[in-house]
């Protein structure tokens, strides 16, 4: 948290790396991750997707260790149907990566993502911030930023 915390007020600008179909919503638009809002407990990352900005990660500690969710909007500011999905932290994570296990809210809630697991890692640096989801133990889509702003 102490990590994420450190990146409150910078920008990263990236792409999909990986499982890129040109069909694909995120395909040949620029990714745009924003440390917009840090408290000791939370961290939000508004992640913008070309013009779309109704994508939000939410980083949480909470007794249990660190949680994420993917807080998808309406225009209006409604929630998606498909909103707040994620998990906690599970495993041998560092202060630079750490691996987040579907929850059974999102097992319900997406078909087929009981075996998600999202990886969001920074360099030693920190300029560079990846974000990887794999399903079923495979990779299935990998997205990397790099810090435009300090």
């Amino acid at each position: 948290m102490a990590t994420l915390k450190s990146l409150c007020g910078q920008r990263f600008e990236g792409a999909m790396t990986y499982a890129i179909d040109p069909k694909h919503a995120f395909a040949n638009k620029l990714l745009v991750a924003n440390f917009a809002s840090c408290s000791d407990t939370e961290v939000r990352i508004p992640v913008q997707v070309g013009e779309d900005r109704s994508r939000t990660w939410v980083i949480t500690r909470n007794a249990s260790g660190l949680d994420l969710r993917h807080d998808h909007r309406h225009p209006d500011g409604t929630p998606d149907t498909e909103t707040m999905y994620g998990g906690p932290a599970e495993g041998a994570g560092s202060a630079l990566s750490q691996s987040f296990f579907a929850d059974p809210y999102t097992a319900k809630l997406i078909k087929g993502s009981d075996t998600n697991v999202w990886t969001i890692s920074l360099s030693a640096d920190k300029n560079t911030l990846t974000y990887h989801l794999e399903r079923n133990a495979k990779p299935r889509v990998e997205a990397v930023f790099k810090r435009v702003s300090r």
